[in-house]
């Protein structure tokens, strides 16, 4: 599980670190930043995979749009604190180079002993002799070694963080496009849904059902066939009575499209998802059920959100773990506050819910507040 991450010189994100739980909730004003943390996090998992200008071009960028425009830095600086499968707190530390699109430097550690270190266009592994680094790659140089040639928790790393998906442009009108083949990926705006669902195995496919069918007590089943070309077609089969109802992914309603594409994700291979304003499109009835969904899911989850019903559905336990607050502190630097260990927000917890919490907030007035108290602090 990601724990913590700091990044530095990423659009807002300037110095901007936040510690995660199993569930995360961010909320914060419009253009606080809540989407760029998804963002970066998604840029994060490129670096493993090493497809960065494939990337920046999936989300129709240019290398530029990296880079935070309140800060004169040229590199993107990261630092990502795990725990898991390898048993103890795994750090990886590293600078991006813009131009190069690749880590100039970086380093991974295990309870502080090395596991890999790049710097001087050298790498080492394990604390054995330094390689030149003879091969060109994009993003983090885990991208270019051979599998077989890495620690198992440094595999394991990979892997991990090659297992985060960004959901942030998950868009009703691209979960009806029909598609050819997912490799189980339902692409960065959901383009992919049908052959996503067309090639999940049986026992996932029940699954889903079963859990549409808990959304939408009318819901039969879906089916998906294929067509010249290879391309998937997408439909929903509802029972009413004794009559069943076909309808095509083009007009299937919005909210059943996301809630079908946000299960299906918690059904497959990645081990962290990550939702903007999760609650868009999405009846409020069924809100408080696909929450339930989430936080009890095995995947450790990330969603931004408007609405106080998201956090009115959470335990408290929950909501003090993992809601943030994301606001600009007076340079314009994106910030994250542990919502519920503001003192004043921890005091109205003791006799309102979470969600209630927000709505008797103004928030406007929180994050001047909060931005004063960083001025005094740095004053002091």
């Amino acid at each position: 599980m990601i724990n913590e991450v700091y990044i530095d010189n990423f659009k807002s994100l300037v110095g901007f670190r936040m510690k995660l739980a199993k569930f995360n909730c961010i909320v914060g004003l419009n253009g606080a930043g809540k989407s760029t943390i998804l963002q970066a996090l998604d840029f994060l998992t490129q670096l493993a995979d090493g497809q960065i200008d494939g990337w920046l071009a999936e989300r129709h960028w240019d290398k530029g749009d990296l880079n935070s425009k309140l800060s004169k830095k040229n590199n993107i600086s990261f630092e990502v604190i795990t725990t898991g499968e390898h048993s103890g707190q795994l750090k990886w530390v590293g600078e991006f180079n813009r131009q190069k699109l690749s880590c100039t430097s970086e380093s991974i550690s295990l309870d502080g002993s090395a596991l890999l270190k790049v710097s001087g266009g050298h790498f080492t592994i394990n604390g054995d002799a330094s390689s030149p680094i003879i091969f060109s790659y994009q993003g983090s140089i885990l991208s270019a070694l051979k599998e077989k040639e890495l620690p198992k928790a440094l595999l394991n790393f990979k892997k991990e963080l090659s297992s985060m998906k960004s959901m942030d442009l998950l868009s009703p009108h691209l979960l009806r496009q029909r598609a050819r083949a997912s490799e189980m990926d339902l692409g960065l705006g959901g383009e992919k849904l049908s052959a996503f669902l067309h090639e999940l195995p049986n026992e996932k496919r029940e699954k889903l059902e079963q859990y549409l069918q808990r959304y939408y007590p009318h819901f039969s089943h879906y089916q998906t066939r294929s067509l010249k070309s290879g391309w998937k077609k997408l439909s929903v089969n509802e029972q009413f009575g004794d009559q069943r109802i076909e309808t095509e992914a083009r007009h299937i309603n919005d909210g059943m499209l996301r809630i079908m594409a946000i299960v299906a994700q918690t059904l497959g291979e990645h081990s962290f998802l990550l939702f903007d304003e999760i609650e868009d499109g999405i009846n409020p009835e069924l809100i408080e059920q696909l929450v339930d969904q989430l936080t009890d899911t095995p995947q450790q989850i990330l969603v931004t959100t408007h609405s106080p019903m998201i956090l009115n559905y959470l335990d408290d336990a929950i909501a003090c773990c993992g809601v943030q607050l994301i606001y600009k502190n007076r340079q314009g630097f994106t910030r994250a506050r542990a919502f519920f260990e503001i003192p004043s927000m921890a005091e109205k917890l003791k006799v309102m819910g979470p969600g209630e919490v927000f709505v008797d907030t103004e928030l406007s007035k929180l994050v001047e507040d909060l931005a004063d108290e960083t001025v005094k602090s740095a004053a002091q």
